[in-house]
């Protein structure tokens, strides 16, 4: 009877790290990034490296945009809110590529005008404008740059899935935001 115990125990250990997530399989992405260090809406300190072994979603924004910031930080309240319903563990982060002028005062000011829940969302500032460009080209090789002669900005509308410092996906955040898809990555990340 021992012997039959120890082998159900041993075959149910085995599926258990069998049925591990493949990420390489479901996912297109497999970029990394490096640490970046700012401060959130309430002054708090964030640092990229915190977020080790966390599924978080990140996007580039600034509150002086005039297209698709609103937007997406709409898109990324309802999707926050689609996520919560299916009582998923993540973060949000959507990281200001304007930091001279998006204060933490200004971006809790824009997050609480988008109806973004701060529980589980910051929005990050208070690098300098150098590191948060290279932030975004290097390790998203997405764009980030101040359009000259203007207060705009070119920045990537992509919300990026993310578990620790490794991108797993992106999506379109602007326009027919596939929500459905999203929560589904979530849930199957969260069996990783």
């Amino acid at each position: 009877m021992k012997k039959w115990m120890t082998a159900c125990l041993a075959v149910l250990i085995l599926q258990g790290c069998s049925s591990r997530v493949d990420l390489d399989e479901h996912f297109s992405l497999n970029g990394e990034v490096s640490d970046l260090q700012g401060v959130n809406q309430d002054g708090e300190d964030f640092h990229t490296n915190d977020m080790e072994g966390e599924i978080w979603l990140a996007a580039f924004i600034f509150t002086n945009c005039d297209t698709v910031c609103m937007p997406m930080t709409y898109n990324m309240a309802e999707l926050q809110s689609q996520l919560d319903e299916n009582d998923l563990d993540y973060q949000f982060v959507s990281f200001s590529i304007d930091p001279e002028h998006d204060t933490p005062d200004v971006l809790k000011e824009y997050g609480s005008q988008q109806d973004a829940d701060f529980s589980n969302w910051d929005f990050v500032t208070g690098y300098e404008q150098e590191d948060i460009e290279l932030f975004a080209n290097r390790g998203f090789i997405a764009p980030a740059a101040k359009l000259e002669g203007s207060d705009q900005f070119v920045h990537s509308t992509s919300l990026y899935l993310m578990i620790g410092d490794r991108i797993l996906e992106k999506y379109e955040m602007s326009m027919d935001v596939p929500y459905e898809e999203i929560v589904e990555a979530v849930e199957l990340v969260q069996g990783y």
